[in-house]
């Protein structure tokens, strides 16, 4: 008997490296014991979040016993919350936010999965630059949508412009950029991000006021984690066709509370429209309403960030480990990962070798760009430190 549909079947075959590599780590800490596992292979902040989250948790429970503490809110958010949020996203954005323009969202995977079933229709095509989220496909799939992959530019892994504006065609509909980018750590120039939108507005043109526009879409979870003096562009400016959503799951390492967003440009032609969809498919989908715990945390914590200097002595310190081990990379400007090159052209091979070692990573084949592989950088320096001798024995098999 069949049980289930063909589509989830054929995903379930094909299901997430990153998660087949973490039960893998699992495993081998319980073999081998934690100290002796080096697992870079999921991105689950673990610094703690900002002191003042145990202050707003209690002022919140105090509240969570009087009628309706802890019920329904509105789909599309608490208004106090959105008012915050407003506020917040207009500062961040450089464009002027109201509340109404803000859908609170069950993470930014909700914001966008909700994103796609208010606009996609079955065969419209959804382009992101190569490496990618390795979910963006099911998302937009689970409506019809068809991922187009436009591989970026080694070694930094810009966004190839001209590329993405060749795959332009009548039926796609939104362009997905991911700055700084989860798994390359690039973050996108002001340069690239106005020729990324001037690509939307010169195809909307061709569309005419009748069409269906091309969306370009802005997915932010890691915009804090920028380092260096990199600064992360502004979205929201750079044509009346931008959509904003995010997360404060890694800002403020509440990854299991599931809080994000979901703005639109306010000069959208009716914009308001697109929100009230995006409320819509919210709640259909089964999300209801965000959690109204996380949603009042969020808005209490918005102008915090985990410490973020955590984070910047971990990429340095996971720079000289491959560095002394002769792994090629390109220094990452934000989120928490590395994307490091093989040094062999299947990337599995590498993977394999690694996992000898009890050294955990994805291979980049999983992100949808062969030949490199991923590494988390939300573990302890001691765990960092330590693998340096499994990634040395691991590079010097392959010079054999």
């Amino acid at each position: 008997m069949r049980l289930l549909s063909g589509d989830i079947e054929k995903a379930m075959g094909s299901s997430s490296f990153i998660r087949k590599m973490f039960e893998k780590g699992i495993e081998l800490k319980k073999k081998f014991g934690d100290d002796a596992v080096f697992d870079f292979s999921l991105g689950n902040p673990d610094v703690p979040p900002p002191a003042k989250t145990k202050v707003e948790l209690e002022r919140i429970a105090a509240e969570a016993v009087k009628p309706l503490g802890l019920g329904y809110c509105p789909n599309a958010g608490i208004a106090s919350v959105r008012e915050a949020m407003a506020a917040y996203l207009s500062r961040q954005q450089n464009a002027d936010v109201g509340p109404d323009n803000v859908v609170m969202t069950v993470g930014a995977a909700g914001a966008m999965v909700s994103f796609f079933r208010a606009v996609i229709e079955p065969g419209d095509e959804i382009i992101t630059p190569a490496p990618y989220f390795v979910e963006y496909g099911s998302y937009c799939g689970h409506f019809g949508g068809v991922l187009k992959p436009v591989p970026s530019i080694p070694p930094t892994f810009r966004p190839d412009v001209s590329a993405i504006a060749a795959a332009v065609t009548p039926r796609t509909r939104a362009v997905i950029v991911n700055s700084p980018n989860n798994p390359t750590g690039c973050i996108y120039s002001a340069e690239d991000m106005q020729a990324i939108a001037a690509v939307v507005e010169a195809e909307n043109r061709k569309r005419g006021e009748d069409g269906r526009p091309l969306y370009l879409l802005s997915d932010e979870p890691y915009r804090a984690f920028a380092f260096d003096g990199a600064v992360v562009p502004p979205v929201l400016p750079l044509t009346k066709w931008a959509c904003v959503l995010g997360s404060f799951s890694k800002t403020l390492s509440l990854a299991g509370e599931r809080i994000g967003y979901f703005t639109a440009s306010p000069a959208m032609p009716e914009r308001q429209k697109l929100v009230s969809a995006v409320t819509l498919t919210n709640r259909t989908l089964g999300f209801v309403n965000a959690p109204v715990i996380g949603q009042r945390l969020a808005a209490a914590l918005l102008n915090e960030t985990v410490d973020l200097e955590v984070y910047d002595r971990r990429r340095r310190l996971m720079a000289k480990v491959l560095s002394d081990a002769g792994v090629e990379f390109e220094m990452p400007k934000g989120a928490f990962y590395f994307f490091a090159k093989s040094p062999v052209a299947d990337d599995k091979v590498f993977v394999d070798a690694l996992l000898k070692e009890n050294v955990l990573v994805v291979p980049g084949s999983g992100f949808g760009y062969a030949g490199y592989v991923r590494l988390s950088c939300s573990v302890d320096e001691k765990i960092i430190a330590n693998s340096a001798d499994g990634f040395k024995r691991a590079m010097a098999s392959f010079a054999r």
